[in-house]
């Protein structure tokens, strides 16, 4: 049986904004970092929002499906907590995480939502449900708040679905009914929404209009485009920031693994004045290798990152625009608003008609889905038409289907960086491709993610993020 569709709960076609697709956080792992640490907070929220907050006492969190399986490793754990104390993953200092969690690990205690003193022992009250899967997503937690004479006090089930997105909906067990979006804004219907690549190329044709120029008008309805693009521009920023911080940083990566950071070491020698230079073919290449690699290892350190569309996936767009930005002439700033622009209009197909979530259809919906939107990014700023843009997507999904979720150490490690590597050089050959012919191609992009999500319902679970098979069983941790 194939799993429900997971649009994030905001109905069919374009509800998705590009912002909720491109969104700043932190690392390792969008569904395993940045989403719980939203639904911690939400919880929080909520009790105060409640009422009842100030007779809170004690809280539980049950963890189910990859969350039990390898969040520990994804840093799940101090998500929560942070969430808890009402941080939030776009403003949340990394470099002050270690100390603020030992602290409440320390006291066995913590300040829920920055005020209420609640007991919280990880050891007790952090439950782990590694083998019972729910039925709305894999990703699933509930969380549970007591008074002193220990009444229950409120109860909330959230889901964690793949790049930041939470789900509330029904307890674990129950019907896989749709659930709400936490923190979805109200937003009107767009003037052009769209649920399927023939859907936008439908509007690209009457319109004639680019892919990136129907996003903006929906995104218009929302915000002014003066405001889309310099947001835009914002996350680009942050983009190369996480670029430029992975090229300057080097040393071991946290976690069993001590895996050595590479990018630093790379970046050097491409920027070495020596004899035998390799052919200017092979260095875009390595710089495409060089920049995934900063971001992903970034990632790995929980660093600063975009979510796009995953954290396990964020080098793939970055690098990429980077390979636009030095190595395409003309390259400017409309051309960058441009490429994100089509790459979200990608990720909203991805997302509706498939998956983002490595525990829903395995690294596919992951690095898959970024290898296509990058690829129809890079296909928009040399020129593509829209059905070229098209094109490059479906190359970028269909050369990635089956891809397999099995994290060495459950670590956004092994085969997590140099995946981001591969996918992102794979997105420039796509667009490559595309560009080579008309955008008459056999088999559509439509049908491609449905592929998709039939290989992922097909898929075991032990191949989906849990860390119990392929690569995860093959490789020693340590």
């Amino acid at each position: 049986m194939r799993p429900p569709r997971h649009s994030g709960g905001v109905g069919p076609g374009g509800l998705i904004s590009v912002f909720d697709l491109f969104s700043i956080g932190i690392g390792p792992s969008s569904s395993h970092t940045v989403g719980p640490m939203r639904a911690a907070r939400s919880f929080a929220e909520e009790l105060s929002a409640r009422g009842v907050l100030a007779d809170t006492a004690r809280l539980e969190v049950h963890l189910y499906g990859s969350l039990a399986a390898t969040g520990r490793a994804h840093g799940t754990h101090e998500a929560l907590l942070l969430g808890l104390v009402g941080e939030r993953p776009e403003l949340v200092d990394p470099e002050t995480i270690g100390p603020r969690v030992a602290a409440i690990r320390a006291a066995r205690e913590l300040a829920l939502f920055g005020t209420q003193r609640v007991a919280f022992f990880e050891a007790t009250d952090l439950v782990r449900h590694g083998r019972e899967r729910p039925r709305l997503h894999p990703n699933a937690m509930t969380f549970v708040a007591w008074d002193r004479g220990g009444a229950e006090l409120a109860r909330t089930t959230a889901y964690s679905i793949g790049g930041g997105f939470v789900l509330t909906g029904p307890g674990v067990g129950e019907e896989a009914t749709a659930g709400a979006l936490v923190g979805a804004p109200a937003r009107p219907q767009p003037p052009h929404p769209f649920s399927s690549a023939t859907e936008l190329l439908g509007w690209c044709e009457s319109m004639d209009a680019t892919p990136a120029e129907v996003m903006l008008a929906n995104e218009s309805a929302w915000q002014s485009a003066e405001t889309v693009r310099a947001r835009l521009a914002e996350i680009w920023a942050v983009m190369r920031a996480s670029i430029e911080r992975g090229l300057a940083r080097e040393g071991v990566l946290p976690g069993p693994l001590r895996l050595r950071r590479r990018a630093a070491a790379t970046y050097r020698s491409l920027t070495e004045h020596r004899s035998g230079a390799a052919p200017a073919d092979l260095s875009a290449m390595s710089w495409l290798d060089c920049c995934a690699l900063a971001v992903s290892e970034e990632n790995a350190a929980g660093g600063r990152v975009v979510t796009a569309p995953t954290n396990g996936a964020a080098g793939i767009i970055p690098s990429v625009l980077h390979y636009y930005e030095h190595a395409v002439p003309g390259a400017d700033q409309h051309g960058v608003v441009t490429f994100l622009l089509t790459a979200g209009a990608i990720g909203i197909l991805c997302k509706t008609n498939a998956s983002i979530s490595g525990a829903e259809v395995g690294c596919q919906g992951e690095v898959g889905s970024a290898c296509a939107m990058a690829a129809a990014g890079l296909c928009a700023v040399l020129g593509g038409t829209a059905r070229q843009i098209e094109n490059a997507a479906e190359i970028g999904i269909e050369h990635n289907l089956g891809l397999t979720c099995d994290p060495v150490g459950g670590l956004v490690q092994i085969p997590c960086i140099e995946r981001n590597a591969m996918a992102a050089v794979k997105a420039v050959n796509a667009a490559t491709m595309a560009l080579d012919g008309d955008g008459t191609h056999r088999v559509s992009l439509d049908q491609a993610l449905a592929t998709m999500r039939a290989t992922g319902a097909d898929m075991k679970t032990k191949y989906k993020e849990t860390a119990r098979g392929g690569l995860a069983l093959s490789v020693p941790e340590c």
